[in-house]
């Protein structure tokens, strides 16, 4: 027996209009997404307008998968730093080497997977699925990055969001004595203030030449601390002045991790009182019922303390392919949303550290406290 008071019928009617091919991407998603994946990109483009693009809201994204080489540093990411709408990135490192490729003027072009790659390997072809470049291009790229790396003002410790504002300055020039613009993640991020991190920074070409510059003397070494304690201060900052913290996670992996976890920092390292991130908003291929991380759920998020409970119910998952679901996204949000003005928090590290050091100092106690307890409660020594 149908009762049309039921609440979960109060949901709006599926009646889209037919598709006449004069649609932008924004009206189609609105129109036509209407259930299973598309319903939840749908959710997502709504849930990233509405809410997470609000003028008080910190936008932090993570990046995993060989994004870069299929072209989505300029067709996406590029876009979305633009307009204010990325305030802060964890990238894996391979995303950021390759990034490099373009601004070099170095060619990737469009293959095919179903190829002989004993092959590909005897022609100097290296294949990312159904991208193909010469293997020059990784020499010549590892060429301009150690001999970047090499300079007087990199031999130091330091983050990795240091190291990649002062790489992507020397790619911004490259980029432009060739006459190019707007190809690299990395040059835009320099220009805009945009800080970007690298949750393994070994764990990729750049980190491989650095490396091999540390066997020949090289001074530079990545402060992973300070990436730590760097992005825990942008979450907490992005708290104590009125605002949201929201986090637009790409894939999954380690940068996953890595940004959910400034929450965990700030609340059970350093004992200082936060709820969690205030929006989530995940577009991946993972499954969540093999345990890992890649595939984990908002709701799962709450256990750990890295998502405000409160907030949990406008929290979106895409399972789709991000190559598919980016540019989308970005569509959507240029149509429907005015450019912010740019937060530059690269500029305002110093000033962030400052307030997450004060707070840290002066929850010591209690933390110390919160930790006796849990030992003698848990019949420790």
């Amino acid at each position: 027996m149908t009762r049309p008071s039921s609440p979960y019928l109060r949901g709006q009617r599926i009646d889209p209009q037919a598709i006449s091919g004069r649609e932008t991407a924004a009206d189609l998603i609105d129109n036509a997404f209407l259930a299973y994946n598309a319903g939840r990109l749908r959710e997502a483009c709504q849930l990233f307008t509405q809410r997470m693009l609000h003028a008080d809201t910190t936008v932090g994204m993570s990046l995993t998968g060989a994004m870069t080489p299929a072209g989505l540093g300029m067709s996406v990411l590029i876009p979305l730093m633009e307009a204010g709408f990325v305030d802060w990135i964890i990238s894996t490192g391979a995303n950021l080497y390759h990034d490099a490729h373009f601004a070099l003027g170095l060619a990737l072009h469009r293959g095919r997977h179903d190829v002989d790659d004993v092959e590909l390997r005897d022609k100097g072809v290296v294949r990312i699925y159904d991208i193909f470049f010469d293997y020059s291009v990784l020499l010549s790229t590892d060429a301009f990055v150690r001999e970047v790396s090499a300079r007087e003002e990199f031999q130091r410790p330091m983050s990795s969001a240091e190291y990649h504002y002062l790489l992507g300055g020397y790619v911004r020039e490259r980029e432009r004595a060739l006459g190019l613009s707007r190809r690299s993640v990395l040059a835009a991020a320099h220009e805009f203030g945009v800080p970007i991190y690298t949750s393994s920074p070994g764990d990729s070409s750049i980190g491989m030449n650095v490396a091999e510059q540390a066997l020949a003397g090289s001074r530079l070494r990545f402060d992973v601390s300070a990436d730590v304690n760097e992005t825990a201060a942008i979450v907490l900052e992005a708290k104590r002045t009125g605002g949201r913290s929201g986090v637009l996670i790409a894939g999954g992996g380690s940068p996953k991790n890595f940004i959910l976890q400034t929450e965990p920092q700030i609340q059970e390292v350093l004992g200082i009182d936060e709820r969690g991130h205030d929006y989530f908003l995940q577009m991946t291929d993972a499954r969540p019922d093999v345990g890992g991380l890649s595939g984990a759920t908002p709701n799962e998020a709450v256990s750990w303390g890295k998502i405000d409970p409160d907030q949990l119910p406008g929290t979106v998952v895409v399972y789709a392919d991000n190559t598919l679901t980016l540019p989308l996204l970005t569509a959507y949000a240029l149509a429907r949303v005015a450019p912010r003005p740019l937060k530059r928090l690269y500029d305002r590290r110093e000033a962030m550290m400052d307030r997450l050091v004060r707070e840290y100092r002066a929850a010591l106690d209690f933390r110390d406290r919160r930790a006796d307890d849990a030992k003698e409660g848990s019949g420790g020594h």
